[in-house]
């Protein structure tokens, strides 16, 4: 990578985190640069507006979806995949930076010129990543992206509801009743 690359790449990190512990709701770029020890010329420069860099750091953040479920061959497979998933955004490497599309999701119902698409385009990647696994799996068209939509928005919300409520015993005992329901073979079309 070159040093501009590896710059760039450091200060995203750097963003991240800071979005992860701030917010994105009143984020502007002179404070935002002076607290990461850069300015917002160098944040332009690198990621060309504020929408581009929570756009970058949504991306950075989230969980790699494809990745966690590459080498899924059966349900149970999938039901492990799920579950890793699970582990990475409550108590894994994710649970840190998932606040971010949290913040954009709640944003988005209110201000949609600002939010909606960011929002949208982020459910849309760690969603459609799951319906060739589902299809691959003998569910038909429809089937598969209902199963990969209830997976990643049921975890997902689970998720927020633990970190809003702290109630880890309950959301943990749903998360694992939404899994055995998003990755259970009855109902496949054949």
């Amino acid at each position: 990578m070159s040093s501009r690359g590896d710059k760039r790449a450091g200060l995203l990190r750097k963003v991240v985190e800071h979005l992860a512990e701030h917010g994105i709701a009143d984020l502007s770029l002179a404070p935002t640069a002076e607290k990461l020890g850069t300015s917002k010329r160098m944040l332009l420069y690198y990621f060309g507006s504020r929408e581009a860099l929570i756009a970058e750091a949504i991306a950075a953040s989230r969980p790699d979806v494809s990745d966690l479920f590459r080498d899924v061959g059966d349900t149970g497979d999938l039901e492990r995949a799920a579950w890793e998933l699970w582990e990475a955004i409550t108590r894994g490497r994710q649970q840190r930076p998932i606040r971010i599309l949290f913040q954009v999701l709640s944003l988005a119902p209110t201000q949609p010129d600002r939010y909606a698409e960011l929002a949208a385009d982020a459910v849309r990647a760690m969603v459609e990543p799951l319906v060739p696994v589902y299809r691959g799996l003998g569910f038909d068209e429809l089937e598969a992206r209902s199963r990969a939509s209830l997976l990643i928005s049921g975890l997902r919300g689970l998720c927020l509801d633990r970190i809003v409520t702290g109630d880890e015993e309950r959301i943990e005992a749903a998360a694992g009743v939404l899994i055995r329901a998003a990755t259970t073979a009855e109902n496949r079309k054949s």
